[in-house]
């Protein structure tokens, strides 16, 4: 009877192992649940937008706007602008500025094409700005360069006299080695007076 009872207590505990098993491995993973979201959609870029335009300014347009979208946008060209310096068919980009240049100016750095390297494809229609007689408008041109910058750089060429070298440009307020090195290859001195 001994052995009986034995028996029956351990077919009791095997049946309880089995049953606690087979609910372990049935049960639902306690685990986190799994957040879809929605794919994001594209935001606005900035764009400024000066020059040869009816109404320059910001203007924010969708991801993947072309330059004609932003000149669309400025109300159009004016009569003197000069469309054929300028690819209307390129991607904007946020933050970017393009200057629509007048009938007969010279491009500088009026609008950069970002799909194409400055260093190859845009070198013959690149022209170097001369911090010695650059405009207002021709120094606004250059990259991280607004209208306040651009007065400073005015300001310190009446001040102090002529740039010897375009690293002295380090020495006008607010520009820095950062500036500096996005600009750079765009800008020139001419020492002849």
């Amino acid at each position: 009877m001994g052995k009986t009872i034995y028996s029956i207590v351990f077919g009791i505990l095997i049946g309880l192992l089995a049953a606690g098993l087979i609910l372990l491995i049935s049960a639902p993973s306690q685990s986190a649940p799994i957040l879809i979201l929605p794919t994001p959609t594209p935001s606005a870029i900035a764009i400024h937008i000066t020059g040869q335009v009816q109404q320059p300014g910001l203007y924010r347009l969708p991801a993947g706007s072309r330059v004609e979208d932003a000149l669309l946008a400025a109300g159009g060209l004016t009569r003197q602008a000069d469309v054929d310096q300028i690819n209307l068919a390129a991607r904007l980009s946020d933050g970017q500025k393009l200057v629509v240049p007048e009938k007969g100016a010279i491009l500088s750095l009026n609008y950069i094409d970002p799909t194409q390297s400055t260093a190859n494809s845009n070198e013959d229609n690149l022209r170097l700005i001369d911090l010695n007689s650059a405009t207002q408008q021709e120094l606004e041109s250059l990259p991280g360069i607004g209208q306040a910058k651009a007065s400073e750089i005015i300001a310190y060429r009446q001040k102090i006299g002529r740039f010897v070298t375009i690293e002295e440009i380090l020495n006008v307020p607010g520009i820095g080695s950062a500036l500096f090195e996005k600009i750079k290859d765009y800008i020139t001195v001419n020492n002849s007076p």
